[in-house]
């Protein structure tokens, strides 16, 4: 195409092609989102001269503000919505996408007013557009019909649009369905959004599913996880980013962008089996969107070529049926050929560190996204339990309580063991609490570590017990402040005990924040008040009367001591075993039977 500048900034542009002249300025109010320059009236080889530039440019305000006016809007309507029937689209359908793609109405209206403007009409070919008609003579309405349907998309552009697709990518997507009827179309996004968009409630869950996948990712890539890593990034860069995943009008038209193809799948023939498939295997309904949005090339595949087969391999690490549909819920990209054929590689590490093929299995169980872990992001994070102590087979019950610590960074693992080093604890004393409690370790120190750290401090545990407390209780880090922590204290309070005690109960015995109030502290604090008859200072002294089981130890302890009456304090009743506490109190060397109540 070649270009003459004829006024500054106006440029005409002949395209030998189409033996067409355009004003730069003309193109540019027509519709500057536009990505390619489309024909807007032909001369017949005959150049603008500069008055006719200017003439354009000054008409451009006038058909802007015709644009904008009741009349050719609500004509425009008319029109389109009368051409989408003619494609076969229903009435309420016409309706809605006509309501809904003001772009494109904005675009044919100013191309008729253009071409009324400059009397151009008569350059238009009468056989191909107006069937040997003068449209120049014809209703405003009338010419719309023309003008879309020189177009030539089908009703493709305005449908798009209605989805909420950019213009620039409509022009590209409606190159991929130039073969598809526009009702079958209408069908397929209504079937693909009642299928992908039916919950409303998944939002959270499926967001933090896949920046979970996204961050856990450390092996090469494939074709159709790198489709969906562009479609992540695309609703990242929206407001709410990936929690909107599962909101169809801010997701869908991002969807369609990223895997156009989807709209040439046939509703009776692949979706609705695919979506009855993903039921069969253990995919609740409710779940599906969870599945698909997490996971689009998975709409594309084969139930028997694709996904029959990549499901037996599964079967290689242990999953049952009854597994397959949790594992697709949270970690769809198990179906990704990158990720199926990383796990040789990931049994063959852990086989390698002495870990036997079962805990690997309900390691990957819990935990599937090792499957997109490399090698050797885990051999790091393992070298780091090496310095701790935590070798063969005390790796077993690390790996299969946290198997999430194997995703972790290095730095991140170490910033949990400089947390530990603060409190004075040497490696060995971390090492065993990575092997009793390796959740501490995939925690953030910042928001949950120091927060626990912080509220003890606050509420009255001095910084040099908290060490004795984490190193009795190291679960204690991990139990919720608001639910679980200020619950128990408060309830402690409320029987009687000053904050004092509670503090003091806790350095004895830490594990004492972690029962139920309902299930462990009321039933055993009522025994001991109302039938055991015992003041609350008893508790205060021995804390650890909680730890034991009421029906089993508590209770037929007591009655023995009572039926004998003798005096007892809570640690002379439940702190010897069996032989001792039948030796001590029943002269004999065993307590065979507990005594019925």
């Amino acid at each position: 195409m070649r270009a003459w500048a004829i006024s500054s900034p106006l440029t005409v542009f002949f395209d030998p092609s189409a033996a067409c002249w355009y004003c730069s300025e003309n193109l540019a109010c027509l519709n500057p989102r536009l990505p390619l320059i489309l024909p807007v009236f032909r001369l017949s080889s005959t150049l603008l001269s500069p008055k006719s530039c200017l003439r354009l440019q000054s008409s451009r305000i006038r058909c802007s503000a015709s644009a904008s006016d009741g009349w050719p809007r609500e004509e425009a309507r008319d029109a389109i919505m009368e051409i989408l029937r003619e494609y076969g689209v229903s009435e309420e359908d016409a309706r809605r996408i006509t309501a809904k793609s003001p772009q494109y109405l904005d675009v044919i209206i100013r191309d008729v007013l253009e071409l009324d403007e400059h009397s151009l009409w008569s350059s238009w070919d009468p056989e191909m557009e107006g069937g040997g008609e003068d449209v120049a003579s014809l209703s405003f309405k009338r010419k719309v019909c023309f003008m879309v349907k020189s177009k030539g998309d089908g009703g493709l552009l305005p449908f798009l649009e209605s989805l909420g697709v950019r213009p620039s990518s409509a022009m590209r997507i409606a190159g991929y369905l130039a073969s598809e009827k526009l009702p079958d179309l209408i069908n397929k996004v209504k079937f693909v959004k009642e299928v992908a968009f039916s919950s409303s409630d998944n939002g959270f869950i499926i967001g933090k599913n896949a920046r979970r996948m996204m961050r856990h990712l450390s092996i090469l890539a494939d074709e159709d996880i790198q489709g969906t890593l562009s479609f992540f990034e695309k609703m990242e860069a929206r407001h709410g980013g990936l929690s909107m995943l599962d909101n169809g009008d801010a997701s869908f038209p991002h969807l369609i962008e990223s895997f156009p193809r989807l709209l040439l799948l046939s509703v009776e023939n692949h979706l609705k089996p695919l979506a009855e498939f993903l039921v069969l295997v253990g995919v609740p309904e409710s779940s599906i969107s969870t599945v698909l949005l997490s996971y689009p090339p998975i709409m594309f595949y084969d139930i028997e070529k694709d996904i029959k087969p990549r499901l037996d391999a599964l079967k290689k690490a242990g999953l049952k049926e009854k597994d397959i549909g949790k594992i697709l819920i949270k970690y769809p990209w198990v179906l990704s050929s990158s990720v199926q054929g990383n796990y040789d590689k990931v049994l063959l590490f852990f086989t390698q560190k002495k870990v036997p093929k079962s805990t690997v299995d309900l390691a990957i169980k819990s935990w599937p996204h090792l499957l997109g872990c490399s090698t050797d992001k885990m051999n790091a994070i393992m070298e780091q339990f090496g310095q701790l102590g935590v070798h063969t087979r005390r790796l077993t019950p690390v790996i299969t309580s946290s198997p999430q610590l194997l995703l972790r960074k290095p730095d991140e693992f170490l910033e949990v063991v400089s947390f530990m080093e603060d409190f004075g604890f040497d490696e060995i004393t971390t090492g065993r609490i990575l092997c009793r409690c390796p959740e501490i370790f995939a925690a953030s120190v910042d928001g949950t570590l120091q927060m626990k750290v912080k509220f003890l401090n606050g509420f009255g545990i001095s910084r040099k017990h908290l060490p004795i407390v984490i190193r009795k209780y190291p679960e204690l880090l991990l139990l919720d402040v608001n639910n679980t922590l200020l619950p128990r204290l408060r309830y402690l309070m409320e029987i009687g005990l000053s904050k004092k005690e509670v503090c003091s109960m806790v350095f004895r015995f830490s594990p004492l924040l972690g029962y139920s109030i309902e299930a462990v502290l009321k039933p055993k604090l009522d025994f001991l008040l109302k039938t055991m008859q015992k003041p609350l200072k008893e508790i205060v002294e021995y804390p650890r009367y909680f730890s034991y089981s009421l029906e089993r130890k508590i209770k037929p302890r007591f009655w023995v001591l009572k039926r004998r009456n003798i005096t007892f304090t809570l640690k002379d009743m439940l702190g010897k075993n069996d032989e001792e506490f039948a030796e001590q109190f029943m002269g004999i060397g065993r307590l065979l039977v507990p005594p019925k109540t």
